[in-house]
């Protein structure tokens, strides 16, 4: 028969901290964010997704700069180059060459590459800004109505309903159509971008309020806000600092699908005619002026449908990315 051990003092369990600590390991906590940061970077299409993006920010940017080297003036002809017959650039490609990389449009001989440039501008000067708009305006009456409930709720409900059941591209080319000249202090183009912003934004909210909503019902019988009432935090407090913090995630995850809808908006809207006016560069115009030369200048017409596919499935798939990042739960 064996003699049992004895032991003195309190028997120790081998946690894994105790085990790091003893081999000098320091072991850092890492946030909320940190967590879905490194998720993200595993992610190789939502990433190459991003880079594509940032790219093409950075071109709008710096649009004169780049066609300052390669393309020249988005406004300038070059009749000389096209075939005085047909109208169509000298060439294969569309009239590909150093100079013009992405070929010439035909009859007038502008630079492709450099409209290209300068459309980047216009599409996502008006996505962005017609997102934050709709991201503002959803997020505030959501979150109202998620929180208090009752008659707001009811309230804020209808009025969604109205505004998803409103003819959104009807009321676009009815306003596109008729300020067409000066109003609000604005004329051009000035008027039309700012138009087409507030078109697109104020009727797009509806769609974030319903998710940021729907989300705001669920966090509000959460422990932490019950926590925080009972501490007598106010309403704004609670909203503020409890229910905000917890919605980054959907929010920002909609709103970079939300963006790739408005490039969509703006470019039907300037090829049905209601968008930005010539000489002004637009994705949505080079593709209407394109519709009548497709046959013997295809490139007029493919390079800006290409252009407008790789944008929008660069911004789905950084979407796509930043949901699986952000919850992983929703795979």
């Amino acid at each position: 028969m064996t003699a049992p051990i004895e032991t003195t003092g309190v028997a120790r369990e081998a946690h894994p901290e105790a085990i790091a600590e003893s081999a000098g390991v320091r072991i850092e906590g890492r946030s909320l964010g940190q967590i879905a940061w490194a998720r993200f970077r595993r992610d190789k299409v939502a990433m190459a997704g991003g880079v594509v993006i940032i790219f093409m920010v950075l071109v709008a940017i710096f649009a004169p700069v780049i066609t300052s080297f390669v393309g020249g003036d988005p406004a300038e002809y070059h009749d000389d180059l096209l075939d005085p017959v047909l109208n169509i650039p000298n060439g294969s490609f569309g009239g590909a060459s150093w100079d013009h990389p992405l070929g010439l449009e035909p009859v007038n001989g502008r630079d492709i590459f450099s409209r290209i440039v300068y459309g980047a501008r216009i599409s996502m000067l008006v996505a962005f800004l017609a997102t934050l708009l709709s991201v503002v305006i959803g997020v505030v009456l959501g979150t109202v109505a998620g929180y208090f409930g009752g008659w707001v709720d009811a309230l804020i409900s209808r009025a969604m309903d109205v505004f998803l059941a409103f003819p959104l591209l009807l009321f676009a080319i009815a306003i596109g159509s008729s300020l067409q000249g000066e109003a609000f202090g604005m004329k051009g183009d000035t008027l039309r971008v700012t138009v087409l912003i507030f078109v697109i934004g104020f009727f797009s909210w509806p769609y974030i309020a319903r998710i940021v909503r729907g989300q705001t019902l669920s966090l509000r019988e959460r422990e932490f806000v019950e926590a925080a009432r009972s501490l007598g935090a106010t309403d704004r407090h609670i909203i503020f600092k409890e229910l905000l913090p917890n919605l980054v995630g959907p929010i920002l995850v909609y709103s970079t699908l939300l963006i790739p809808t408005n490039i969509l908006f703006e470019a039907a809207l300037s090829y049905l005619g209601v968008g930005v006016q010539e000489p002004t560069a637009s994705w949505g115009g080079m593709l209407a002026r394109a519709t009548s030369r497709y046959e013997d200048a295809p490139m007029f017409m493919v390079v800006p449908g290409v252009t407008i596919f790789i944008t929008v499935l660069a911004f789905n798939l950084l979407g796509d990315g930043l949901r699986d990042a952000l919850d992983p739960r929703s795979r």
